[in-house]
């Protein structure tokens, strides 16, 4: 009897990913979705809206789209134009709320 060799033939997977075989899942969890009905969404507009301080007026929407402008452009370094703004709104709300508490004392 002649021993005769095997030769290991390389078998080669046209067009499956060069051999590759990856097993994936794929997990769906279960996520409930709220149903809200146009009530509910009107009731919680109206809440939150409530809560917000009023509309700014033009001049100071002039004045921080202005600033904002700047620093888009680079005229102002944003940091710059962030502590200008920022200080800006203090003096101003801390104005208000003087003004406030006189009208106050002046109509007791």
């Amino acid at each position: 009897m002649a021993a005769t060799a095997e030769t290991p033939q390389k078998q080669t997977h046209e067009g499956d990913g060069a051999g590759l075989h990856l097993r994936m899942r794929t997990l769906h969890p279960p996520v409930p979705i709220p149903y809200l009905t146009k009530g509910e969404v009107t009731e919680t507009d109206r809440a939150t809206t409530a809560r917000m301080p009023g509309a700014p007026s033009v001049k100071d929407l002039a004045f921080y789209g202005g600033l904002g402008a700047l620093a888009v452009a680079g005229a102002l370094d944003w940091p710059v134009a962030v502590a200008v703004g920022g200080a800006t709104w203090l003096l101003r709300s801390g104005r208000k709320e003087k003004e406030e508490r006189q009208a106050a004392g002046a109509q007791t």
